[in-house]
């Protein structure tokens, strides 16, 4: 069916998205990749498929159920999208499980044993036991399940074991039961007593198995099996449209809900008793047509993401970020900022820098106001100690908390009650849209005179994420920029009123209100220009591209004669093989240590080229329903760096991969040419500049 896709104008969107997750499993398939690094790539395949089961598939479910079979993707329907997922998803679920038990072997040639409950000896044995007393039973609910005449809610969160109980004699009728294993109060994994040379590890749930006799004995049952199963469900929230709700109390609301969300996936052991398998299908109300994923012995592979670096002897050795060159041993980073442009780029820079500007900024005596958007904290935020600091400290501080942000919901809605407590003032977002911009105003008062300075980010304000996540922060006082960046903090104030502020911005381009019309505008340039047999060209990163009408702008940029250059990590739904074109398209995806995240746009502008960072992917959701931002650069050695660091990503022929019209991920591979990780080398192009 996919060949029949790509017959379309363009991919997919939701089968371009698997093919993303292809490439995160690639890495972990790849035996160049550390194996603490490979097992990590397997919780991330995990945890990226379960979210995508929550939204994008519960969304083509709901689609059928209230008959709206139109045109989603063109004329493909979306009982169509869902054949094909579930066909892919069983083809990657058979990789997975191939990586997994390539991974095991090679962790018994490091002596790292992954053990079951069947394979402890006599002392793990008693540890186990008096583990299970000390710590796991009081933390766990056996169900039987048969007794429950309304089946239990399964929480998508969680993984169950199944179990079938009977007797040797049958002398008792068998009987079915389910245990919830509480790996969110208690660790995964635990590392049993073992020889000095070797590492044991055995997952919770084997624990609980080796111990079911002590839970069900008491019944009678002597003879005990069980297999692990997972219920994936909706995970959208629904925001009704009753004035008389607060937004706040829509989403406490929405998150309850959420638990209860239609299943949209059942993922169980392969190996499970078949008329166990029966029961539970027909309990929870499901069908062959619902997406039935057989698997091995464990699911929740998401917190393998964790896996016990303990046990490894080559522990992380990951680089640590630096202070950027221009920053070191200065007293304030403001004084910096205040004189001229500073990029920082993470992970490879280090964050300490956002923190130190909020901090300075909540003590210094002439900094009268903080205005800042929030969006995904990292949990012991220093983002916020930074903030609430400011407050105490007399400062107005202004937090615009995007409640909508999805998972975060209920953090977010904490860190709301803890800042207004404090005494900032707290904005929840924009009617009908979520605030995905990533700005921070500070005004100071020097001499009666007003001046103002921030930052432009493209990623989350999270310290913690930007240790592993790509992104650009864009140091700032410059006057054009930071009057922008206050015209949109006045729009979130009272956004129902005061749309005009951002229609008013003339540096910043601003989604909803200017983005699309702006960005076709710079293609129709590039466009005129290739027409006219001048340079022309486009260069873009970003996470995700599948907004059709942009993307027919870029096929009508490569039939033109534009150079088009691409790195864009997920999503990816444009066709970049096309014989109408009169250049080829570049496109390729880089998956590597670190997620990228950032989004750059250049354009040659007729040799004076536009540099932009951004918060937006071209998606139609960030173009047309969410309060984005793209910051011109205009620092002729910002504009240089950021070009440097895209040319060295576009030449990264290690762990690039093609972006062709069928999917294959293909690596771009050096051909006798010098290797170049993009990652690495761009960590040794920054880090040089420490040097001069």
């Amino acid at each position: 069916m996919v060949q029949q896709m790509v017959q379309q104008k363009v991919i997919v969107r939701d089968i371009s998205w698997l093919s993303f997750n292809s490439r995160v499993l690639q890495e972990a398939a790849d035996e160049t990749v550390p194996l603490r690094e490979r097992i990590r790539f397997l919780g991330i395949f995990s945890n990226n498929l379960d979210e995508f089961f929550r939204v994008r598939v519960a969304t083509l479910k709901r689609m059928i159920a209230v008959g709206n079979t139109g045109n989603m993707h063109l004329e493909v329907s979306p009982g169509m999208i869902l054949e094909d997922i579930q066909e892919k998803v069983i083809e990657q679920q058979k990789e997975f499980d191939r990586i997994w038990n390539e991974i095991l072997r090679e962790l018994k040639k490091q002596k790292i044993f992954m053990i079951n409950e069947g394979q402890l000896n006599r002392a793990q044995k008693n540890f186990i036991i008096t583990y299970f007393n000390d710590e796991i039973r009081s933390n766990i609910v056996p169900l039987m399940i048969e007794s429950i005449q309304a089946f239990p809610t399964l929480s998508d969160k969680s993984i169950y074991l199944a179990c079938k109980l009977s007797t040797k004699d049958k002398r008792i009728p068998q009987r079915f039961a389910l245990v919830s294993v509480p790996a969110r109060r208690l660790p995964r994994f635990v590392i049993l007593p073992s020889r000095q040379d070797e590492k044991h590890i055995i997952l919770l749930e084997d624990v609980i198995r080796f111990c079911l006799p002590y839970i069900f004995s008491f019944f009678g049952y002597d003879v005990f099996s069980s297999h692990i199963i997972k219920v994936t469900r909706d995970a959208e929230i629904d925001i009704d449209n009753d004035v008389a709700t607060s937004l706040m109390e829509k989403i406490e609301k929405g998150i309850k809900n959420r638990k209860k969300g239609k299943p949209v996936r059942f993922v169980f052991d392969k190996e499970i008793d078949a008329s166990l398998l029966t029961y539970l299908v027909k309990r929870l109300g499901l069908s062959e047509k619902d997406n039935l994923i057989p698997g091995g012995r464990i699911h929740n592979f998401k917190d393998f993401i964790d896996f016990p670096e303990s046990v490894f002897e080559q522990k992380n050795t990951r680089k640590k970020p630096f202070v950027h060159p221009e920053l070191r041993n200065v007293n304030r980073v403001a004084d910096i900022v205040l004189k001229k442009d500073v990029l920082l780029n993470f992970p490879y820079h280090s964050y300490d820098t956002v923190t130190d500007l909020l901090r300075e900024a909540a003590i210094d005596p002439e900094v009268t106001h903080i205005k800042i958007t929030c969006y995904r904290l990292a949990p012991r935020s220093k983002i916020i100690n930074a903030i609430t600091n400011a407050v105490r400290n007399g400062k107005q501080v202004t937090a615009v908390i995007e409640l909508r942000a999805r998972f975060d919901e209920e953090a977010n809605l904490e860190w709301k009650e803890e800042l207004e407590e404090a005494g900032a003032k707290v904005l929840i977002g924009a009617p009908n849209m979520k605030v995905h911009c990533k700005l921070c105003l500070i005004k100071k008062i020097v001499d009666n005179r007003i001046i103002y300075y921030g930052f432009v980010s493209t990623g989350n304000l999270n310290e913690r994420t930007a240790t592993i996540y790509g992104d650009h922060c864009l140091l700032t006082a410059d006057k054009n920029i930071m009057a922008d960046v206050n015209r949109i903090f006045n729009y979130l104030e009272q956004p129902k009123t005061r749309v005009r502020f951002l229609r008013a911005c003339k540096t910043l381009i601003v989604s909803p209100t200017s983005m699309r019309n702006q960005l076709i505008q710079l293609i129709n340039k590039e466009i005129r220009s290739a027409k006219a047999k001048k340079p022309a060209a486009i260069t873009l990163k970003m996470n995700s591209l599948s907004d059709e009408l942009l993307i027919e702008k870029l096929c009508e940029a490569a039939k033109a004669g534009v150079e088009i250059k691409m790195v864009v990590r997920g999503i990816f739904c444009m066709l970049t093989e096309s014989k109408k074109y009169k250049r080829p398209v570049q496109a390729i995806s880089i998956v590597d240590e670190y997620l990228e995240h950032a989004r750059l746009m250049i354009f040659h502008n007729d040799g004076d080229e536009k540099v932009y960072i951004s918060s937006a992917d071209w998606m139609v959701r960030n173009i047309d329903h969410r309060i984005e931002v793209a910051c011109p650069v205009f620092n002729k050695d910002i504009q240089r760096e950021l070009k440097d660091i895209i040319q060295i990503q576009l030449s990264d022929n290690i762990k690039a991969r093609k972006l062709d019209n069928h999917l294959e991920n293909q690596y771009i591979n050096p051909r006798n040419t010098k290797k170049i990780r993009s990652q690495v080398e761009t960590y040794n192009y920054l880090h040089r500049k420490l040097n001069g």
